[in-house]
């Protein structure tokens, strides 16, 4: 059990050593020489965990952030009963800066899948599925808050989830090029005011 542990934290270390890494220079941008100066690995060790580059992204992928985007914008999903009331506090927090909020000013899976969008299909269709989880859970909130009278009973689930997703994203390139708490604070007033437009009661403040 104590070397399952002592695995489980290297390899933790590992991924997220390797996450900033690859976040900070590009995926194309690193070589191995880079990684292994970094990790303090050697390349036999390294080709111990890893078969190559790719299967180390990958790794970090399914391990590290799909755990990243599941507990900032899928968990708290589920926290409040009205889920517009949900899905703007997540927002607010994941567009928060500050050592707390690791995605903070360039959101990284957004970043990786622009940099690998055309390049490498495999690992394309990765970082989109992560996408794909978080849309159908807000699909699934959604379609709820109509049951529960949250949400006006003509709205497209499907759309609205459409739309939060690309304008999350689109704030995360802005702010991340400019000291955006103003850009912030616009973005979650508009948010609000179409969220209120979809209500079925228009209490989202």
């Amino acid at each position: 059990m104590e070397r399952n542990l002592k695995r489980r934290e290297t390899m933790h270390r590992l991924h997220a050593v390797g996450l900033e890494v690859f976040h900070t220079k590009g995926y194309y941008n690193t070589s191995l020489d880079d990684i292994l100066t970094e990790l303090s690995l050697s390349k036999g060790a390294f080709y111990y965990h890893f078969k190559s580059k790719e299967d180390y992204f990958i790794s970090i992928v399914q391990n590290l952030i799909v755990q990243k985007v599941y507990a900032l914008l899928v968990e708290p999903l589920n926290e409040q009963e009205n889920p517009l009331h949900a899905i703007l506090d997540s927002l607010e927090k994941a567009l928060e800066p500050g050592k707390s909020n690791e995605m903070a000013y360039g959101f990284m899976l957004n970043d990786f899948i622009t940099e690998f969008n055309k390049r490498n299909a495999e690992i394309s269709s990765y970082l989109k599925d992560i996408l794909k989880v978080w849309e159908v859970n807000l699909v699934s909130v959604l379609k709820n808050g109509k049951t529960d009278g949250h949400i006006a009973r003509h709205i497209d689930c499907e759309g609205v989830a459409t739309y939060i997703i690309a304008s999350y994203l689109g704030m995360r390139s802005l702010l991340s090029e400019t000291n955006g708490r103003q850009l912030k604070y616009q973005y979650l007033q508009q948010l609000k005011h179409y969220f209120n437009s979809i209500s079925e009661r228009q209490t989202v403040a």
